[in-house]
């Protein structure tokens, strides 16, 4: 009867189907490359407002909005206490 090494039969399949896991998501990102160009070339986006014109709020209204957050912790922190004990 032969000797069969089974230590490099296992690493002989494992080389195997990494190989093939590796040929089979390169084909996919090459495959999903060209789909995108194809997408692009057919399908282009459709060009929206300029965005970079973009203005901050008024210093008035993030003052105003801060008094709500801090008045907001404050009655959450107080209503827990008061449950609390």
């Amino acid at each position: 009867m032969e000797d069969v090494n089974l230590v490099m039969e296992a690493i002989k399949f494992m080389a195997l189907g990494m190989g093939i896991v590796f040929l089979f998501l390169t084909i996919m990102i090459f495959a999903l490359k060209l789909q995108a160009k194809l997408i692009e070339k057919f399908f282009p986006e459709k060009q929206t407002e300029n965005l970079s014109e973009w203005k901050p709020q008024s210093v008035q209204n993030n003052v105003s909005d801060e008094k709500d957050t801090v008045a907001a912790i404050t009655a959450a922190i107080i209503h827990y206490n008061n449950q609390k004990g």
